[in-house]
């Protein structure tokens, strides 16, 4: 191991980790493109993401009609003033952002790039990471010097479970994604639910597990959120799903971060979803209190991140 978790830090964030590699204030520009995926257009699936609402996870950004550069020169007006942010990354959000034409796609990335952008941030689906898209990012970096950073949703390792929330992708198709991206020096960050109602605990530690494993970069931890109209939406008002207490939501997180290696950078703790549209989310609370749930929990517990991060054979 690399990295000595502090237990006053109980684990690695995201702010600190960028601040050091950087030496400043750093924040990511949210773009938000008009888009789709293959789990909507039917070339795996329809409907999406059982969870996944008609505007992707872009509800936060600038509207989708601005262009890349509008977006990001208002954005970075918008952090300088607010924030004093120093510098930024241009973070490709909403929807599956390699699931288009290579020259569009090559076009977003070069309008994102400008005066203090120090990252490209591009989310998209294990299913969707193709060589060319990658060689193009690869260009980028090389003529930039600008860190890439590849953003993959799994949300769960339980198989069953991503069937059921209708993924349209296996474990296999994010290992392979994995082990593609890795070689080309790009950091990856991985989206995972740790609520979901099929899921238990079990599931929550082989998670971290499974990340620690393969060695990814940056993981984003999810408290499930629902919203009106998504297929998961009709399952809780029919009373087919129940989500799980807080105290059950905070015990899941304490057991991932103690698995998880410790040189991986935690990039937030929950999540929270599209004001006026939501059935639940974070049990009526606001994230930051959440947040404090989270890390009372850890401080009562002796719990920080890596704790129990002695089942690889690297690590005897």
């Amino acid at each position: 191991m690399n990295v000595f978790v502090e237990t006053r830090d109980r684990y690695r964030t995201y702010s600190k980790y960028l601040k050091e590699k950087y030496g400043g204030r750093v924040h990511k520009i949210s773009i938000n493109l008009p888009g789709t995926c293959p789990n909507r257009d039917g070339t795996r699936s329809t409907g999406g993401c059982i969870y996944c609402d008609e505007e992707g996870s872009g509800f936060n950004a600038l509207p989708s009609t601005m262009s890349v550069r509008e977006q990001v020169e208002k954005s970075r007006e918008y952090l300088k003033k607010r924030f004093k942010a120093e510098k930024f990354i241009s973070y490709f959000q909403s929807y599956t952002n390699t699931y288009l034409s290579l020259d569009k796609f090559k076009t977003n990335i070069r309008d994102a790039l400008g005066p203090d952008i120090v990252g490209i941030s591009v989310s998209t689906r294990p299913d969707c990471v193709q060589e060319e898209y990658l060689d193009a990012l690869g260009e980028i970096k090389d003529e930039w010097g600008v860190d890439i950073n590849v953003e993959l949703g799994l949300q769960t390792v339980n198989y069953r479970t991503l069937k059921k929330i209708n993924r349209g992708h296996t474990l296999a198709e994010f290992v392979d994604a994995v082990n593609r991206i890795k070689p080309r020096g790009f950091e990856i960050c991985v989206h995972m639910i740790l609520n979901l109602p099929w899921d238990d605990i079990t599931d929550v530690v082989e998670g971290a597990k499974f990340l620690s494993a393969l060695g990814v970069h940056y993981v984003k931890l999810h408290s499930l959120y629902i919203v009106e109209g998504t297929p998961l939406g009709e399952m809780f008002k029919k009373g087919e799903i129940e989500v799980a207490p807080l105290s059950e939501y905070v015990r899941r997180v304490g057991a991932f971060l103690e698995y998880l290696d410790p040189n991986i950078v935690i990039q937030r703790l929950a999540a929270k979803g599209p004001k006026g549209k939501l059935l639940f989310c974070n049990w009526g609370l606001s994230l930051w209190a959440v947040k404090q749930e989270i890390e009372r929990y850890l401080e009562e517990q002796d719990i920080y991140q890596g704790k129990k991060f002695n089942y690889l054979k690297r690590n005897l």
